[in-house]
């Protein structure tokens, strides 16, 4: 079974606004083993909203709406779902006679608008709703399909304020689902790769998974990283993850250490934990990424069990007071070189006594080096090196984009380097 979530809101037409509802819905719905197959965000307009429920009716077993149940002019959801249902709306009167009971408890009188947050759909059950005063409701149904078949409809309409709408979906909404709706249970897998791009990693892995028919395989791209994400339904869990493992272990065989995880830990949880697995400690030394990769790394509970600390030298004076990188190096071959990057590694390791020292110098732009040796070094020269007691190696790069593309980059380069190297 496929679900539509339709987002009921012209504030989330705007900047200022984004649906959030869709999220957790859709997760809620994945543990049921119903996939989301469409969502849109309609604004407070009836003839619009009306088109889309009817699109969502006939083309999704399950649709969701979330927002428009309020007692103002423009809550329209209500009024659109049971006209793209052929249905009347009727006033239930123990809705109405708890609103009432509400105001009354505030010592207010009711405005007649309210009412109308008592309409219900014919036929629907109400979802109790103790956070606010619009109830939910849920309509199983059936309607005609072009050929004259029944075929079985489930709508939901959900209040907007995510206080409201989540604890409803979770008490009234998913418990009705799991008893009306057949076993099915959905298996997910994450395979992770830094630093390759989208065209290769596919041209490599189509003919694999498109040998998985079952299997909804999608590749995202973003942040120096492609992932791969398996997704894949069954009447039970164990065959659905039967499959999904399958795939996975083909794909993992092909892409072998490119892969830096398979169950979707990001590339910093991964360089810690191989830190750990192999008692390593890193210190780090920092210059155009003001921080960016020390950061990363302590955002990991427990990171400093094995991340020691490091400096931002940004300053060509801080070079030398915190990595004792020798002034007439920096002077004589820029800030951004090979050889000052090497000297940064050596010096951090040096000075905090970690097992590895890792080093980034590099212009980021928008303008060119300081003054010096380095006037002339283009923009998104990167040099990011790795130190240990024995041996360094520098990798230079050339980085394309703006500057904060061209910092986050330089910072994946160094994860990614760390991990090679201990691997």
């Amino acid at each position: 079974m496929i679900a539509e979530i339709i987002a009921v809101g012209s504030e989330m037409l705007t900047p200022f606004r984004q649906d959030t509802n869709s999220l957790y819905l859709t997760d809620g719905l994945n543990d049921l083993g119903v996939q989301v197959a469409f969502k849109s965000i309609v604004g407070d307009n009836f003839a619009h909203l009306t088109s889309a429920a009817s699109i969502a009716i006939a083309r999704a077993d399950i649709v969701i709406f979330s927002g428009g149940l309020g007692p103002t002019e423009d809550d329209l959801t209500r009024e659109a779902a049971a006209a793209a249902l052929n249905l009347e709306l009727h006033s239930n009167p123990a809705i109405l006679t708890d609103l009432y009971k509400r105001f009354a408890a505030r010592q207010m009188v009711m405005p007649p608008n309210n009412a109308k947050q008592a309409d219900v759909l014919d036929g629907a059950t109400i979802l109790n709703n103790p956070n606010g005063s619009a109830p939910g409701q849920l309509l199983d149904t059936t309607i005609l399909d072009a050929a004259g078949n029944h075929i079985r409809k489930i709508v939901i309409l959900l209040p907007g304020p995510p206080r409201e709408l989540k604890p409803l979906f979770d008490a009234e909404v998913k418990p009705r689902l799991a008893a009306a709706l057949p076993p099915r249970h959905l298996a997910k897998r994450l395979l992770r790769m830094a630093l390759i791009p989208e065209s290769h990693v596919d041209s490599r892995t189509a003919p694999i998974y498109t040998q998985y028919p079952d299997v909804e395989t999608t590749i995202l791209a973003g942040g120096g990283e492609i992932q791969l994400h398996f997704l894949c339904a069954k009447p039970t869990l164990a065959e659905a993850q039967q499959r999904v493992d399958e795939l996975t272990e083909k794909i993992e065989a092909e892409m072998e250490d490119s892969i830096f995880s398979s169950h979707g830990e990001s590339l910093e949880e991964v360089v810690l934990l191989n830190l750990g697995l192999r008692d390593l400690t890193l210190a780090t030394a920092e210059s155009c990424t003001g921080g960016l990769l020390a950061q990363r790394l302590t955002a990991i509970p427990g990171s400093s069990r094995y991340f020691l600390g490091g400096a931002v030298v940004y300053s060509d004076a801080l070079k030398t007071i915190f990595a004792d990188v020798p002034p007439e190096l920096v002077a004589t071959k820029g800030p951004v070189s090979h050889e000052v990057a090497r000297a940064l590694a050596e010096g951090i390791r040096t000075r905090t006594g970690a097992s590895l020292g890792i080093s980034i110098t590099c212009i980021a732009g928008p303008g060119p080096g300081a003054p010096g040796p380095d006037a002339e070094k283009p923009i998104g020269l990167v040099y990011v090196a790795l130190a240990n007691a024995q041996t360094t190696q520098v990798k230079e790069l050339h980085l394309r984009g703006d500057r904060e593309m061209i910092r986050l980059w330089a910072s994946q380069h160094a994860l990614e380097l760390i991990r090679h190297h201990i691997l």
